[in-house]
């Protein structure tokens, strides 16, 4: 017999399973992935021409799920994630622009390869 508490959390578990899943096939096509490369522009000097850092205290953006990189540039500019140069960036940075970005970086393709 599951008790009212456990049920409660599976409850929770799948409903948090089914709307991660329901982001997960959400189009991508809300996004202006040109409009995210122009924006970009900013980024370069720390996070280099494609998400690839130039920096070694900036990490690499390229390849990020869409998803992660919206929930981090949003705690940015909530303050909620603390960086100095990135609070004040993404202060600026409106919905749409946080949008467009993630899907600029998550449309770039990095390939990894093993060492020998």
């Amino acid at each position: 017999m599951i008790r009212p508490r456990k049920a409660l959390h599976h409850t929770r578990l799948a409903i948090w399973l089914a709307a991660l899943a329901l982001l997960a096939v959400t189009p991508a096509s809300a996004a202006d992935i040109e409009a995210g490369r122009a924006k970009s522009q900013m980024c370069m000097v720390c996070h280099g021409q494609l998400g690839l850092s130039v920096r070694p205290d900036a990490p690499n953006i390229a390849g990020h799920p869409e998803i992660y990189l919206r929930s981090k540039l949003r705690d940015y500019r909530s303050g909620t994630r603390h960086n100095e140069i990135m609070n004040v960036i993404a202060k600026g940075l409106s919905d749409e622009d946080i949008a467009n970005l993630a899907a600029w970086y998550s449309a770039i393709r990095v390939e990894a390869t093993a060492p020998r």
